[in-house]
């Protein structure tokens, strides 16, 4: 048997992360838009309580993947001598995960106590609050971007033409941070927050996968053989 080759794992964690996070928002379903009435939060968060409770394992695991492949953009940073942007790397997938495991625990609070308690305004107030915390991931993954794309394109890893995209898919995403109109394709919960700002950093993930697949394994350092003790 082949050893697992991990670091080839590890560089293609951008599209685990986003095969399990297409599978778990699958599974959770729509979730209710800003401003729903209790009848709409109470048969998503607690008729659908079960099938909640599971996208939110997924998501936990989509998440774990997402800093995996922070940490192997990080690395060929690094090796690259570019360990500034790989710090930069670091701490903005971080902030992303960060902010996608709040998210998450709002939704498993939400299903799993909150919403059958029958207290509407709480509810409410919870998945807006969710809602909000998508526009405003908005900033750590334009950082990451940035970071990821303009050290990777000073590295020599990037082309230019590379590099011109992930600065347009920058400029998408911190677009996504001033949708705040009452409802709409601008609102937190529209098509661009929602839909194509998701897909760009999406389409970002993959090509920058693709990069990291393409490049050659680290060398390791040779062992060492062992000196008798005498």
């Amino acid at each position: 048997m082949k050893p697992v080759n991990w670091e080839r794992v590890w560089r293609g964690a951008g599209i685990q992360f986003l095969v399990l996070f297409v599978i778990a928002t699958i599974v959770r379903g729509s979730q209710p838009k800003i401003g729903a009435s209790r009848d709409d939060l109470v048969s998503f968060y607690d008729g659908d309580r079960t099938r909640i409770l599971i996208a939110i394992v997924i998501f936990g695991f989509a998440v774990l993947n997402l800093m995996w492949f922070g940490a192997a953009i990080a690395s060929a940073l690094r090796d690259a001598g570019m360990a500034g942007w790989g710090a930069a790397v670091t701490a903005s997938s971080t902030a992303f995960a960060g902010v996608w495991f709040v998210i998450i625990t709002i939704n498993a609070a939400l299903a799993y106590s909150v919403a059958g308690a029958g207290n509407e305004t709480f509810t409410s107030g919870l998945n807006d609050v969710a809602w909000m915390l998508h526009v405003l991931e908005a900033f750590p993954v334009a950082m990451l971007i940035m970071a990821g794309s303009f050290g990777l394109w000073r590295a020599g890893v990037l082309p230019t033409r590379g590099f011109a995209l992930g600065v347009t898919a920058m400029v998408v995403l911190l677009a996504r941070t001033t949708t705040w109109a009452s409802d709409g394709f601008w609102a937190p919960d529209g098509a661009y927050s929602t839909y194509i700002s998701t897909g760009v950093m999406a389409l970002w993930i993959i090509g920058i996968t693709v990069v990291l697949l393409a490049r050659p394994a680290t060398a390791r350092a040779p062992e060492r053989a062992a000196v008798p003790v005498r």
